[in-house]
């Protein structure tokens, strides 16, 4: 099995907040995080397909194709937004990185059946990296 990585980039704000907590519980979670005005982020997106090569072409996947399945399915969708506001999985849910990673698996599986119906290769791994410390990987 082969596995293809490309990496993204994009920019997004959040607030860790949780409603189930109190304020003080909140800033105790989140600390600074839990600014009520927020805070934003550079990520770097990593996404990982792992198939055989097609026999004709020698691909798991072609690249233009891959870029255009990663940018519809997320990039689209939150570079430049403030998750807690303008993601409507994050409106009941915390946005840590964590959540951030789960939900964007899901919208990556969702748009792999639109964009690759019957490919025999598949997503594999997401990994995201919130600062040059942080990161968090779904494989």
């Amino acid at each position: 099995m082969t596995k293809l990585t490309k990496r993204f980039g994009f920019s997004a704000a959040h607030r860790l907040y949780a409603g189930a907590l109190s304020e003080e519980e909140n800033a105790r979670v989140f600390g600074k995080c839990a600014n009520p005005f927020g805070h934003g982020h550079d990520y770097r997106l990593a996404v990982t397909v792992a198939g055989s090569p097609d026999e004709r072409s020698g691909m798991i996947l072609q690249r233009g194709a891959f870029e255009g399945w990663v940018r519809e399915s997320v990039i689209e969708r939150i570079d430049h937004r403030h998750l807690n506001n303008d993601v409507r999985e994050f409106r009941d849910l915390v946005p840590t990185t964590e959540n951030l990673t789960l939900v964007v698996e899901k919208w990556l599986r969702e748009g792999w059946r639109r964009h690759f119906p019957g490919r025999r290769c598949g997503l594999s791994e997401v990994c995201i990296e919130e600062t040059p410390r942080n990161s968090f990987r779904l494989s």
